[in-house]
């Protein structure tokens, strides 16, 4: 559990402040693995994958409350940097 005190500053919490794109690697990472069919990665290599993809992306912090007008990352972006993650840690295991 993450203990929210961590992100107090002051009287003002930061909890709830995320980057958008985390959820959206979270959500794509299964359907892109599918097309690795001969490659069973352990829960390390999700991790690698899903930690390399966001380093990739650009950022997207939003509030819990915010309004988003325009997504300049795409899922297609988000993909594409997903299928780079997997072949890196294909190529270059943590184990």
């Amino acid at each position: 559990m993450i203990k929210q005190e961590k992100y107090q500053i002051g009287a003002t919490s930061v909890f709830n402040i995320r980057n958008r794109n985390e959820s959206r690697v979270a959500d794509l990472i299964i359907g892109v693995l599918t097309e690795f069919p001969d490659y069973s990665p352990e829960i390390l290599d999700i991790q690698d994958i899903y930690a390399l993809t966001l380093n990739k992306l650009k950022p997207r912090y939003a509030q819990e409350c915010s309004l988003v007008l325009n997504e300049p990352v795409t899922d297609e972006m988000i993909k594409s940097k997903l299928r780079e993650a997997i072949r890196r840690i294909i190529k270059y295991p943590s184990h």
